[in-house]
């Protein structure tokens, strides 16, 4: 909702500054928003003398403010755009700024007072005037009240932690808004160096050595009182914890303490020692500590097997897949390895599959990429033995904001649940990431249980958000143990006991050639493609496409079924891909694509120039169709005559066989994708070739083939390749029913 004095601010903005330095000029719409805080920054620095402006309230602005003015007020405010930049700052923090006169009146200075008492400062700061650190406490978009079902109790924290330490030189004022977050984190750090007795400059809010060895000598436990005991209830209250903020240690925080230990599995004394401190203050807690789960990318041997139990290790963590297809150094073994199960349920390991091809960007988060990982993931497990009822840990590996779990993450696990749910729930769905992501996903549903990388400490997702309620590994340090051939680096886990990965395992699936599809799964398998293509806006009906759902799937999956099965086995590819590439583009035809086949034809019929254009059922270019025939025949793979690309004549008889024979089309796309495979030569510009095609392409070899296919990395064809990629899955899985039946 617009504010008229929030507008006036605005107004004022672009009147007094806009163009100066680089300020404004900045929309007058009434809202507060960081562009206005930021050119209020910047015209609060042009008042300072201040020739380079920033956005940031930095150190400069701060160290400059003190020196000029080490108190705001009515007998000292500089100039009357001065007393404006402060009464539109109020406004856009809700606080009542006066009559934007340029006056620092009694409203302003009652506002003030206000703003410091809700900041916690203001027994430190009495009175109505404006010191540095609260100037820049009003120059940001921190809120000093609860919002948006902010908690008292952490507003209370936040304003004992700004009061108590606001005159030390690095602590900067933190938001009341009954929200943990970051900077709140961060000053709790503060907060625990100061009190260890650290000088300004030494403490840096990091969890460090210093810090460590500081807190081991400070335990608080029933009975005691003083400003440790009320940090250790701060950090409880901070953790989501039902106890009040105190500095008292009763028999009351003695209980939550220990339902606490034993909820994130610590030694149960009831006391605040230092792996408690460490749990509350970090996400990675007591680093010391041993876990009795572990995960890696090192094949694991009888020797190394040995080294794990001699740790206390029962649970492994391993990696369906690797997205690498030539992994190098210590991704070699990145994924399962034929024979590793067997090794490690004769040495009484349990192990639970982790599943992650990309995951390092929210671009990797999709729905129609969640259900294309969702069916890799249930069709590796079967490759490897994994039985019904083993939950799979998804990956999500970066550092995803609150916002992108919202447009990406989520949508991505509805469509891995969709994948596991259209599977028959064979499997169960775990999330792995930062303590945000594994939170959001679980209670939307989508998850049973949460693998933390509480590592990652530096997350944001991670630094001010509890451990998630239904966390079955906590992911807290690399180590290397053991020695000579049991030697291995690994991540500690500590395990909850809500997941205890498979102990036995079924025999693998080899990789088989591919045969006919066994007609039992004809049925099913035309349900999932359905609903996959319905779900990305394809309805069955065809819609305004030229061809229904049906049409499409019985050509290529029943009609030309043993055509297509002779064609992979020939090639040494996947019947999928072929199955997938064809009925994709068939799926697409519509009447646009009939009109400008008619016209190209009747073009060259007429002037003997051949305009090239996506022909038949399978909608291959001319040129595309010369050059991957030329190239299958020069390194064996078909015979006949090799044809010259720059020839329209040349093209031209072989588009319109792809137009006009359906059987020419399919035989043409298998030479496509070993041509993309080789790297597309005598296309512009040449695709880096791949390894050659083989039944064991990775995912990004997978999709790198069906991309090539449509067009350039970058283009419309990386989407409609992400999509692919899930439709290729779900045929992959019932081509694998087939040949393994």
């Amino acid at each position: 909702m617009a504010d008229e004095m929030v507008r006036q601010a605005q107004a004022f903005i672009n009147i007094a500054y806009a163009g100066k330095l680089g300020i404004g000029p900045i929309p007058e719409n009434g809202q507060t928003g960081w562009p206005t805080m930021f050119a209020l920054t910047r015209a609060l620095q042009y008042e300072l003398g201040i020739t380079s402006l920033s956005d940031n309230f930095g150190p400069t602005t701060l160290s400059t403010l003190t020196a000029k003015y080490p108190v705001v007020d009515s007998g000292t405010v500089p100039s009357a755009n001065f007393a404006k930049i402060i009464q539109s700052a109020l406004y856009c923090k809700g606080y009542d700024g006066g009559s934007l006169d340029g006056v620092y009146n009694a409203r302003v200075q009652s506002s003030v007072a206000l703003l410091k008492k809700e900041m916690g400062v203001d027994v430190t700061f009495p009175g109505g005037g404006l010191e540095p650190k609260v100037f820049k406490g009003l120059l940001n978009m921190d809120a000093y009240r609860p919002v948006s079902g902010g908690s008292e109790t952490i507003a209370a924290v936040q304003r004992w932690l700004n009061g108590s330490y606001v005159q030390r030189r690095d602590f900067t004022i933190i938001p009341a808004d009954g929200h943990h977050s970051r900077d709140v984190a961060k000053s709790m750090l503060f907060a625990i160096q100061y009190e260890l007795g650290m000088a300004d400059g030494t403490a840096n809010g990091v969890f460090g050595p210093g810090t460590q060895s500081g807190l081991k000598s400070h335990t608080v436990s029933l009975g005691n009182s003083g400003t440790w005991v009320r940090l250790f209830s701060a950090g409880m209250v901070l953790n989501q914890r039902p106890v009040a903020f105190g500095s008292a240690f009763t028999d009351a925080l003695a209980l939550e303490v220990s339902r606490f230990q034993s909820f994130v599995k610590l030694p149960v004394t009831s006391a605040g020692d230092f792996s408690t401190w460490a749990s509350l203050l970090v996400s990675y807690g007591d680093q010391a500590r041993n876990g009795a789960a572990c995960d890696g990318v090192t094949l694991i041997t009888d020797a190394r097997a040995a080294t794990l139990k001699a740790q206390g290790i029962t649970y492994l963590g391993r990696y369906l897949t690797n997205p690498d297809p030539n992994p190098t150094g210590d991704l070699v073994h990145k994924a399962i390895q034929p024979g590793e199960l067997k090794t490690i349920a004769d040495n009484g390991l349990r192990c639970f599959p982790i599943y992650q091809t990309f995951g390092r960007d929210k671009s990797d988060f999709s729905y129609p990429l969640g259900r294309a990982a969702g069916q890799s993931a249930i069709n590796a497990a079967l490759d490897h033995g994994f039985k019904s009822g083993t939950r799979i840990f998804f990956a999500v590996d970066f550092d995803a904001l609150d916002e992108e779990v919202t447009s990406n993450v989520l949508p991505h696990f509805k469509g891995i649940q969709d994948a596991v749910v259209d599977d028959g729930n064979r499997f169960e769905i775990g999330v792995y990431g930062p303590r945000n992501v594994c939170t959001r996903v679980s209670a939307a549903g989508h998850a049973t249980a949460s693998f933390v990388s509480d590592m990652s400490s530096g997350f944001s997702g991670n630094f001010g958000y509890p451990l998630p309620e239904n966390w079955a590994y906590d992911q807290i340090v690399t180590r290397t143990v053991g020695s000579g051939a049991g030697s291995i680096n690994i991540d500690i886990d500590i395990a909850s006991g809500r997941d205890t990965g498979q102990g036995s395992f079924d025999a693998p699936r080899t990789p088989l050639p591919d045969t006919r599809l066994v007609p039992d799964v004809i049925g099913a398998m035309r349900t999932d493609v359905g609903k996959y293509m319905e779900s990305i806006g394809f309805p069955n009906d065809g819609g305004f496409r030229s061809h229904t759902h049906a049409t499409c799937f019985d050509t290529f999956m029943v009609e030309y079924d043993p055509a297509i099965t002779q064609l992979a086995y020939r090639y040494n590819m996947r019947k999928a891909l072929i199955q997938t590439t064809a009925y994709w583009e068939m799926r697409h035809l519509d009447a646009v694509d009939t009109s400008v086949d008619i016209e190209v034809r009747l073009e060259f019929l007429a002037t003997g120039k051949f305009r090239d254009s996506s022909t038949g059922i399978c909608q291959i270019f001319g040129k595309t169709a010369t050059l991957a025939w030329n190239y299958a025949i020069r390194n064996g793979y078909a015979q006949g005559t090799i044809h010259d690309p720059a020839t329209d004549e040349d093209k031209y008889n072989i588009w319109e066989d792809c137009g006009t024979d359906d059987q020419f089309a399919i035989s043409t796309v298998p030479l496509i994708h070993l041509w993309n495979a080789g790297g597309a030569p005598g296309n512009t510009p040449e695709e880096k070739p791949l390894r050659p095609m083989g039944l064991t392409y990775t995912e990004s070899e997978i999709y790198q083939i069906l991309r090539r296919y449509q067009g350039p990395e970058g283009s419309e064809a990386s989407d409609h390749a992400k999509q692919r990629l899930a439709l290729y899955q779900i045929l992959e899985k019932y081509n694998a029913i087939s040949r393994n039946a």
